[in-house]
């Protein structure tokens, strides 16, 4: 086959193209240049075959002659799609696995027109998702799709905070059984081949994505603690590698000497590090007593730095790498001025700045009015398993059901919570601890016994939820013994009285008119 040399040849070949788009696993991509030949070709005498072209032409001739082979979806099983993307293309490959290879079973792939060459790399590959849906649609209803990839596609999708064509596409993907997998190693070459061909400039300088990258890297802490008569004071100051800057600020109510404050003030900058899932933290600190029983070169012979050195040291074991360093007071100032602040500026302070207060130190133990315990199974499950593992269960009907309501939950340290609009994250509590949770709310210590629908705001401003909690709720109210002793007695009837008017005059009375009486002798009434 020649290279084309006029305007006719190349349309001729982008339809050729278009014809074995299943067959290529870069088709849209191979095809850019001679899109790019066309742009502006008006005339035979604008028509200019570049080098680019030339190349991108054999290219095309070399791959045709090795097609992978192709094979059909057996019924019922568990297909899995690949994404890439770049600049101006999208490609999707839809897989089927057989023992220990993967076979192709369809290869998409389309140009990016207009507006969508300016699309995220994320939104893009979301997009690239979205089109394979459509064009194999078939596929999509009929078998349980499992996407593999790199990026955080599941995140991005099931955030309540998206809008516009991401929420479309979401309610667009979400009748679909789709799986997110994170993309480990590829098996088949056909494979290797689709994703080491396209040119990784998906993301271009200027364009975010959503990843964890920022919290693998090293974070940097500075903390401080100052007591005075006036009481005490901590300072924390979180860089992130960005150079992004948290200013935090604790003040004491209770005594606490300066030591003492240096720890409480490592201790709280740690556990805020924690709640905001850094990985690798190096802290500076200006106190030499904390940094050298931290690195072992001092020993904590006091019971009170005893305890507070093992807390500190449970909570760098929970990062990834931890490093602790001293240095001098002036390397240390914002920190050093934010605990001054709060030790003494308390009142003022707080206009300008959030301060929190420690009622207790942290090694004292806390004492607990009741413990929510997680049960093994319950409604509750089928959501974890799903959130944590992305495992469905086995009944299709219900699958469906638990991936259609799963964005409405939110699963992190082994505790399931519901999403709401308009309030605060609620804790999801199993069919055990929901009568205790209902009879503290009706019967406990300041209660009124109120009606279903009032218990039930109440416990949705504690923080609970679980399904069904109105009908639950109002299915134990009914049977308190308290509400149907004190209860007031309504005596009043159940219908209103209809009076009821007499048929006859006077009949009440026993009097009956028949009329004037008759006359006696010499005209007398008888």
């Amino acid at each position: 086959m020649q290279s084309p040399r006029s305007k006719k040849d190349v349309q001729s070949l982008n339809g050729k193209l278009a014809a074995l788009t299943r067959f290529l696993s870069r088709a849209a991509d191979s095809a850019l240049p001679f899109f790019h030949t066309l742009k502006g070709c008006l005339s035979k005498k604008d028509f200019i075959w570049t080098d680019e072209a030339e190349r991108a032409f054999q290219d095309v001739k070399a791959f045709l002659k090795e097609l992978p082979a192709l094979t059909a979806p057996i019924p019922g099983e568990t297909l899995t799609v690949y994404l890439t993307a770049s600049s101006e293309a999208i490609i999707s490959v839809l897989i089927s696995d057989r023992g220990k290879t993967q076979m192709s079973v369809y290869f998409v792939s389309k140009v990016l027109q207009d507006g969508e060459v300016n699309y995220p790399a994320m939104e893009k590959l979301i997009y690239a998702l979205v089109h394979t849906a459509r064009l194999l649609r078939q596929y999509f209803q009929t078998h349980p799709i499992q996407v593999f990839t790199d990026q955080p596609i599941k995140h991005v999708l099931t955030r309540p905070e998206i809008s516009g064509r991401m929420a479309k596409w979401a309610i667009e993907l979400g009748e679909h059984g789709i799986t997110f997998l994170l993309r480990h190693s590829v098996k088949g070459q056909v494979i290797a081949d689709f994703l080491v061909e396209l040119p990784s400039d998906m993301i271009k300088q200027g364009e975010t994505t959503v990843t964890r990258r920022g919290m693998d890297e090293f974070w940097k802490l500075y903390t401080d603690g100052a007591s005075s008569e006036e009481g005490a004071g901590l300072g924390i100051l979180l860089v992130s590698p960005n150079g992004e800057e948290i200013t935090y600020a604790i003040r004491l109510k209770f005594a606490a000497s300066n030591n003492e404050a240096e720890y409480e003030a490592l201790i709280s900058s740690l556990s805020l590090a924690k709640s905001i899932d850094v990985r690798q933290l190096t802290a500076y600190v200006d106190s030499q007593l904390v940094a050298s029983q931290l690195n072992g070169n001092f020993e904590a012979r006091d019971t009170s730095m005893q305890k507070y050195l093992e807390l500190t040291k449970a909570l760098t074991n929970t990062f990834t790498t931890f490093e602790v360093k001293q240095i001098h007071r002036n390397r240390n100032k914002k920190a050093d001025a934010l605990s001054k602040l709060a030790s003494l500026l308390y009142d003022h302070f707080t206009k300008k700045v959030m301060v929190e207060v420690l009622e207790r130190k942290s090694t004292e133990e806390d004492t607990l009015m009741a413990t929510i315990t997680t049960e093994e199974e319950c409604w509750m499950t089928p959501f974890i398993k799903y959130l944590a593992d992305g495992t469905f269960p086995e009944d299709k009907l219900q699958a469906h059901r638990i991936q259609m309501r799963a964005p409405m939950y939110y699963f992190k340290n082994g505790i399931l919570y519901r999403k709401s609009f308009t309030e605060p994250y609620l804790r999801c509590v199993g069919p055990a601890q929901t009568k205790e949770i209902i009879r503290g709310m009706h019967e406990g210590a300041c209660s009124t016994h109120s009606g279903y629908r009032m218990i039930v705001s109440r416990i949705k401003r504690m923080g609970y939820f679980w399904p069904h909690m109105y009908r639950d709720t109002y299915d134990l109210i009914v049977n308190c013994e308290a509400c149907q002793i004190h209860a007031p007695v309504n005596r009043s009837p159940r219908r209103n009285m209809i009076p009821i008017h007499a048929a006859w005059s006077f009949c009440k009375w026993g009097i009956d008119i028949i009329g004037p009486f008759p006359r006696g002798v010499g005209n007398v009434n008888s």
